[in-house]
């Protein structure tokens, strides 16, 4: 459930601006704000079971969306993999020798790291 809100959360991130005002306010509330059903409905003044729809169907949008374009999880992937050079990176730094060669490889990896953390 907790990885699935996560999903929710990162989706409505990369694709929320597809969704209406109201889907997108009412998914924010519930999966960034921790609203509870009851708590979204006496907002917008519908019951908990009109929330409940929608946020279903901007759930289903979202996901849509993601299945076609991959944004999302591309956006992970390389989150992972420039967290692994950034560790590959610190490694070769700390086992270079000190001497003029391996200072401006230093200073390389150092300004690849950045990059791979940005």
């Amino acid at each position: 459930m907790f990885e699935k809100n996560l999903n929710i959360s990162l989706l409505l991130d990369f694709y929320g601006d597809i969704l209406t005002e109201r889907q997108s306010d009412m998914l924010d509330m519930y999966y960034n704000e921790d609203f509870s059903l009851a708590e979204i409905a006496e907002k917008f003044e519908i019951s908990r079971q009109g929330v409940r729809s929608v946020l279903k169907k901007g759930e289903t949008i979202l996901i849509d969306m993601e299945e076609k374009l991959h944004l999302a999880s591309r956006f992970s992937k390389l989150l992972k993999k420039s967290a692994e050079i950034a560790n590959e990176l610190e490694n070769i730094n700390q086992n270079i020798n000190n001497n003029d060669i391996s200072s401006r490889i230093h200073s390389l990896i150092n300004e690849i790291k950045e990059m791979a953390e940005y």
